[in-house]
């Protein structure tokens, strides 16, 4: 069965059923949606790629694991910062700001971002293979 991703659920969706329903690494699910906004899950290990979202906040919550956001804050290489999240924070990269997610053993996180954002912004560096460039997938349970 597939979530229907234009309204919100109708019946509840539990967090560990959404994240167990797939394996594919940094292409997340859109759980469900909350006015104009995706309510999203995924799974991340490695490094995601540097980008940025000229227009919207970036939402993290991290629901298992470690994860580590590069940030720049400006144009000079001193200007780069880390953010690291373990299990339970939340962090939000304010729109305009580069950043580059990374896990190192892994992580699972919840983001909620404006419904058709896209998982490697605006603007980006290069495309590896191993990065899903979508707007969310739905949900299948």
């Amino acid at each position: 069965m597939t979530t229907n991703t234009a309204r919100p659920a109708t019946e509840p969706i539990l967090l560990d059923d959404a994240l167990s329903s797939f394996d594919a690494l940094w292409s997340p699910r859109i759980m469900t949606r909350v006015n104009d906004y995706d309510v999203r899950v995924a799974k991340v290990r490695g490094d995601h790629i540097w980008h940025v979202h000229e227009d919207t906040d970036e939402f993290f919550l991290v629901v298992e694991g470690t994860l580590d956001i590069a940030l720049r804050d400006g144009v000079a290489q001193e200007d780069e910062r880390t953010v690291t999240l373990h299990r339970g924070a939340v962090f939000v990269v304010p729109r305009g700001t580069w950043h580059r997610p990374r896990s190192t053993d892994g992580a699972c996180l919840m983001l909620f971002e404006p419904s058709g954002t896209s998982t490697v912004g605006d603007a980006h560096d290069p495309v590896p293979d191993h990065v899903d460039a979508t707007t969310g997938h739905p949900l299948t349970r």
